[in-house]
């Protein structure tokens, strides 16, 4: 992993690749489905890469483990601590617990009570706060400060990075070629990492970030090339409620992401139950991102082979339940 003249990490194949062999073996290689009913719709190939059937039920495990895996011993036994609105919160509990590292995770009271759940059930200590009134960064380097322990951003490190990457590198590995990859963005962890593997082992190919409208501070970014930010957007998409990009991941998002798109809530949901009925995959709104975008035609597919990578199964089915009332 190579450092600039500014000292900020730059993530590069050979990181997702170490990432890969790190994962062997720990991370399920999850499946890539197709559907003939979603290809006549198009008029495209596709083919999901599906991180819902992911342990803890979202790609964010890759991240974590590779990310705890590289602490040398003496960070393993003081442990980490990490941020997040569910995914991110699971996946280092998990991994915390396969490599015996202790993890405390900050989660806004208002998370899904299924994400709040699973961390507290993977062993981790979960520390609630109010996303209107406190700052889960501050938070979370408190306690970093007070116990040594070291901080796993949910997107903005560099290993986080890397190991997200190897989701595209598996999908591309088992079909080959693409001309556009769809991935959902939050602060652009999954995203960058993709974008790496897929430049590299896809030649050509055109790497697309999708967010929800309500939080499209990614997006006004890359537009103006400028970090924007937005301030707890109000959008079904839970994954994608961060602020911004980061310090690392945005200037990858520059260099290997050729655009980025929005969608609404409604035509997020109706991507989200689509792939329920038809293709009988649970999955998170925040997982549906990619498939809205080619569902809605925002996306110049007919004729292409298109990747999407659906990010997590991890639905609060209570809260959804309502929604299609």
């Amino acid at each position: 992993m190579d450092t600039n003249s500014n000292q900020t990490p730059q993530v590069g194949y050979a990181d997702v690749a170490a990432a890969a062999q790190r994962l062997e073996g720990i991370a399920h290689r999850t499946p890539v489905l197709t559907s003939r009913t979603v290809d006549a719709r198009t008029g495209a190939s596709v083919f999901f890469k599906c991180e819902n059937f992911q342990r803890m039920g979202a790609f964010k495990f890759r991240g974590a483990y590779n990310a705890l895996s590289t602490l040398d011993s003496e960070q393993k036994k003081r442990g980490v601590v990490a941020y997040s609105s569910g995914n991110h919160a699971q996946a280092v509990a998990l991994a915390g617990r396969l490599l015996g590292v202790k993890a405390v995770i900050v989660m806004p009271d208002d998370a899904p009570a299924v994400k709040l759940d699973a961390a507290r059930g993977y062993g981790a200590e979960v520390v609630t706060y109010d996303r209107e009134t406190q700052d889960r960064e501050q938070i979370a380097r408190e306690f970093a400060d007070q116990r040594g322990l070291a901080v796993i951003s949910p997107f903005d490190h560099p290993f986080v990075i890397a190991g997200q990457g190897t989701a595209a590198k598996e999908l591309i590995d088992d079909v080959g070629q693409l001309d556009y990859l769809l991935a959902p963005c939050g602060g652009g962890g999954l995203l960058s990492g993709c974008s790496i593997a897929a430049n590299h082992l896809s030649p050509g190919v055109k790497v697309i970030g999708v967010e929800p409208v309500a939080g499209d501070d990614v997006t006004r970014s890359f537009r103006t090339k400028t970090l924007q930010s937005v301030r707890n957007p109000d959008t079904i998409a839970d994954g994608a409620r961060t602020s911004s990009a980061g310090n690392i991941t945005f200037p990858l998002i520059l260099q290997h992401v050729h655009d980025m798109l929005t969608v609404t809530d409604a035509e997020l949901l109706a991507a989200m139950f689509y792939l329920w009925e038809r293709m009988k995959i649970v999955v998170e709104p925040t997982g549906a991102l990619g498939a809205a975008a080619l569902f809605e035609g925002k996306v110049a597919a007919r004729g292409k082979r298109v990747g999407i990578i659906v990010s997590g199964g991890n639905a609060d089915l209570r809260l959804l339940a309502q929604l299609i009332r």
